[in-house]
């Protein structure tokens, strides 16, 4: 079992927005951040994550709860389970009052099996003339802890040599059992390549082979830890400068970012043998860099940076493309002293929405009008991603491009966010902005809750009844509480918004009493005169009176 004084530890030092941002892309708004709910399909996003309050809600299905919680739902895992992969991503040590976890288990082949991939390297002189000839230095060797995997029995006897079983070391992703049930190692002759979590914890490992294997690199199968999807090969020790400098290169080899590294530019990062996609978006949103995709200059290098700034663009990222010429790349450049040209290829990086709206129209032959129209379409499908503000931005570079009129690519439609805005309706504001006052103010709503009637809120009645009776585990007011556009409101506001409040509500109560047939008349008269001359007047003068009629 886990300790509990560890779990506690372990919640203390971890952020709800880290936690929950390497899953889901989530974007700043406000004091909060939002994406499109993770448990329930949408386009508008209506999932909030507030980091002051260590809480996420969607306002959408009502999910909501802590970081905890969200693994537990996102990951399909136990209580046990979420906290142990927790602190696996967060490298953190957590003490068990008996046994262990899966994860501590892994964790330990995984540690145990870098160092020993290091030791090796110091053995194996062709890997080092090798990794000396590409112009990698003793210091990068060191500082990205690049390894050698020998033949797998080897691997196999140093595993055994642990007492691990080998299920867990299969569980590692370091070793596999074949169709014939015979066990071997994944990795075998090849420069090892460690991988890490944005955190700085093994999670698995890339390999380079040193023979003539027709797999030139191989990296760890997926695993408990290891996700190449979601991960960026030396983000680890790039993270520090992408914050400080706002910035991240995105290249695509393990050499690059070495070599890149190496030179100075300590923002470079790869992605594991797979182009960018969208599970890579949560882990680029985290300090709001602008991005640089660092190509081949190659045709696939175009088509990758292509798809890549589409992606980008429309996610409202900022950035640019640099696609490396005469089939060179960031390390080979480097490697041959041209780390000032490399910089200068940087420096003037095409930004990510020209060089979209340039590849689209280079595909297409203009001065056909077939292909004329086609390449408007994709051009109109691609501005329609972006917001109008960029959208109105660009529609004359693409006019100009496309050699078309400005107006073809005008549209005047609400999108579904605008048009809920539109449809908010002040009276929902001021109620919501005195409860959520209230929620927030113990001491204001002491002071008012012997004054009204819960009738008063209308449909948001029962929020007001779990407000008074502190019942504030109820979803609506968790979606209250985090809901960026209702403000709680100072006491002068308060007074002069509970007032308008009753007075709409014995408005609505005097309709009601002078068209009901079920009312005597006297008590119609007094309840009508009591209303008028009585009731209202006083709620004008600024006192706040709640009487039930």
């Amino acid at each position: 079992m886990i300790d509990k004084q560890s779990i506690e530890a372990l919640k203390s030092s971890i952020d709800i927005v880290d936690v929950i941002g390497s899953f889901i892309e989530l974007k700043k708004a406000g004091a909060n951040y939002k994406a499109p709910c993770p448990f329930h399909g949408e386009k508008t996003p209506s999932f909030v994550v507030s980091p002051s309050k260590q809480i996420y809600h969607c306002f959408g299905c009502g999910a909501g709860g802590d970081a905890i919680k969200f693994m537990m739902d996102y990951e399909k895992l136990n209580y046990p389970e979420a906290i142990e992969k927790l602190a696996s991503m967060f490298n953190f040590s957590l003490r068990y009052t008996q046994g262990s976890s899966d994860y501590s288990d892994i964790k330990r082949v995984l540690q145990n099996v870098e160092t020993w991939y290091r030791k090796n390297l110091e053995h194996s002189t062709q890997t080092k003339e090798y990794l000396h000839s590409r112009g990698i230095s003793q210091n990068s060797i060191e500082k990205f802890a690049i390894g050698y995997a020998p033949d797998s029995q080897s691997v196999i006897n140093f595993i055994n040599s642990l007492h691990i079983p080998i299920p867990k070391a299969i569980e590692s992703g370091v070793i596999a059992k074949g169709d014939n049930g015979r066990v071997y190692a994944r990795l075998t002759d090849r420069v090892i390549f460690p991988i890490y979590s944005p955190n700085g914890a093994i999670v698995g490992f890339g390999g380079r082979t040193m023979s003539n294997h027709p797999a030139k690199y191989i990296n760890s199968p997926q695993t408990k830890l290891f996700n190449k999807s979601r991960l960026l090969y030396g983000y680890h020790l790039a993270k520090d400068s992408i914050y400080k400098q706002k910035q991240i290169i995105i290249c695509e080899g393990y050499l690059d970012v070495i070599m890149l590294h190496q030179a100075g530019f300590n923002t470079a990062v790869a992605t594991l043998g797979t182009a960018l996609t969208s599970e890579h978006l949560p882990i680029l949103r985290k300090g709001e860099p602008k991005i640089i995709l660092a190509y081949d200059g190659d045709k696939a290098g175009v088509n990758a940076a292509l798809k890549a700034s589409m992606m980008l663009s429309s996610g409202g990222f900022d950035g640019g493309v640099v696609l490396f010429p005469n089939g060179q790349d960031p390390a080979d450049m480097i490697a041959n002293d041209a780390t000032q040209e490399v910089a200068k290829l940087l420096r003037d990086a095409k930004p990510l929405i020209p060089f979209v709206l340039e590849q689209i129209a280079s595909s297409y032959d203009l001065n056909n009008p077939r292909d004329k129209e086609s390449a408007f379409n994709e051009t109109k499908s691609f501005l329609n991603t972006l917001s109008p503000i960029f959208q109105d931005s660009y529609i004359p570079m693409a006019s100009t491009i496309l050699k078309i009129s400005p107006s073809m690519f005008t549209s005047h439609k609400h999108t579904k966010q605008q048009k809920e805005f539109i449809n908010k309706t002040s009276d929902d504001i001021a109620y919501l902005s005195v409860l959520k006052t209230f929620m927030e103010n113990p001491t204001i709503l002491d002071e008012y809750k012997e004054k009204i009637d819960s009738i008063i809120f209308d449909k948001y009645q029962s929020m007001y009844e779990d407000i008074t009776n502190n019942n504030l585990n109820n979803p609506n007011l968790t979606r209250l509480s985090i809901d960026v556009n209702i403000k709680a409101i100072d006491t002068d506001e308060l007074k002069s918004t509970l007032s308008a409040i009753l007075i709409k509500h014995y408005n609505k109560k005097l309709k009601e009493i002078a068209s009901s047939n079920n009312i005597p008349y006297q008590e119609k008269s007094f309840k009508i005169r009591k209303i008028r001359t009585d009731i209202i007047p006083r709620l004008k003068k600024g006192e706040i009176v709640s009487i039930n009629l």
